[in-house]
């Protein structure tokens, strides 16, 4: 197979229809392992905004239970991807994944926020970190998936493309990242879980590495060291 077989197979595909295949492209073919840690920190950036860190500590799943609440987490995004949203299964996902949120007080702002570091954080992960570029048509169809996915899940006044997604996050950031004990409680438990993936001589470095990656705002958020 050549290097560029899904490339041109990306480039043959409209983002405006085939949204899902491209992201099934994306995300298992193209940069799977790249995919998987930009969600990761797509999800841990969230925790720094108080309002979200806060809910998530009180409900004891991401800090007593950290491994079994990122798997639920994985596992419905991801059968939602593999499947299709508009399928039985896929429908079914969406619906768990609903349940899941309607338990807790949840502000409109929070969710769309935490839906654009979805969009946002992937792009940006493989911008700087790919081993290429991301293309238009992936962006496009990136942004046009989780359109769709908050609209499933009864999200309000999506942002219509990557721009408007991207100033979102930079402006919630912005504005709501802050210092909070519950929430860096919720941070040092996923740095924990990260680790324990790795051969424990391994644990200092990753532990580094990953906050190395981090920008000075989220660190400052956490009162983690540079």
């Amino acid at each position: 197979m050549r290097r560029d077989h899904w490339q041109r197979k990306i480039a043959e595909l409209d983002p405006e229809t085939d949204f899902e295949e491209i992201s099934r492209i994306v995300s298992y073919y193209e940069f799977p392992w790249d995919v998987q840690q930009a969600l990761s920190f797509a999800l841990f950036r969230t925790y720094a905004v108080p309002s979200i860190g806060r809910l998530l500590f009180d409900t004891g799943e991401f800090t007593t239970d950290t491994q079994k609440r990122h798997d639920d987490t994985a596992l419905v995004l991801e059968s939602v991807l593999v499947v299709g949203m508009e399928t039985q299964n896929g429908r079914s996902a969406v619906r768990r994944m609903n349940q899941m949120h309607g338990s807790y007080d949840i502000s409109n702002d929070d969710m769309r926020y935490v839906l654009a570091t979805f969009v946002v954080i992937p792009v940006r992960w493989i911008r700087d970190y790919g081993w290429r570029r991301g293309t238009e048509i992936e962006r496009v169809a990136a942004v046009r998936y989780y359109q769709r996915l908050g609209r499933l899940m009864g999200i309000k006044d999506i942002p219509a493309d990557f721009a408007e997604f991207e100033a979102l996050l930079d402006a919630y950031e912005q504005k709501h990242f802050a210092y909070d004990d519950k929430s860096r409680a919720v941070a040092d438990a996923t740095l924990e879980l990260l680790v324990s993936f790795y051969p424990r001589a391994l644990a200092k470095g990753t532990n580094l590495f990953s906050r190395a990656l981090m920008d000075d705002h989220l660190l400052k958020a956490f009162g983690y060291d540079k």
